[in-house]
C-alpha cells in the first residue's frame, strides 16, 4: 500500500499529474517557484526520490530526465481510502462515518461512482440501492408495499 505522499513530493506529483507528459526538474522547478522559494537540486532530489519510490519512472532526454507518473492521482487517493479502511477495526462503522463526512456533491459522486461500477443490479437488490440512495441524502425510505 502506498504511504501518503509529503507536502513537496505530492506538490511535484501535482504538476507531474496535472501536465499528463514527460517534465523535467527544470519545469517543474520554474512552476514550483511561482509559489515558493526553492532550489534546483531540492526539486531535483524529491523527484529522484519519487522515482526510488516508484512513482514515477525516468527516461534520459540528452542531459537531463524525463519524469513521467507511473500511476494516476485517483488511483493513489483510492489506495490511500482502501488502506484506511482497512486498518479499522469496524469497516462498516468506518464507511458509515465516512458518508456522514461528505457533502451533497461527494454523496452525488459516490453514487455516480457505484453507477459505474454495478451498472446493473438485480430486481431484488434495487429496492435496498434506492433506500441507501435516500438514506444518504438524510430522507426516510419508502414503506414496502
Amino acid at each position: 500500500m502506498p504511504r501518503q505522499l509529503g507536502e513537496l513530493e505530492d506538490a511535484v506529483m501535482t504538476r507531474v499529474w496535472q501536465w499528463n507528459r514527460p517534465v523535467t526538474v527544470r519545469e517543474v522547478l520554474e512552476d514550483l517557484s511561482q509559489e515558493r522559494s526553492i532550489a534546483y537540486t531540492t526539486v531535483m532530489t524529491v523527484m529522484d526520490n519519487l522515482h526510488q519510490k516508484g512513482w514515477v519512472r525516468r527516461e534520459v532526454d540528452g542531459r537531463a530526465y524525463r519524469y513521467t507518473a507511473v500511476s494516476t492521482r485517483a488511483a493513489y487517493s483510492a489506495a490511500l481510502m482502501n488502506e484506511a479502511w482497512s486498518t479499522s477495526d469496524n469497516p462498516a462503522a468506518a464507511l458509515v462515518a465516512f458518508f456522514g463526512m461528505m457533502s451533497a456533491e461527494q454523496r452525488e459522486a459516490l453514487r455516480d461512482a457505484m453507477r459505474m461500477v454495478v451498472p446493473t443490479l438485480p430486481e431484488d437488490t434495487a429496492a435496498p440501492a434506492a433506500e441507501a440512495d435516500e438514506a444518504a441524502d438524510g430522507a426516510e425510505p419508502e414503506p414496502e408495499r
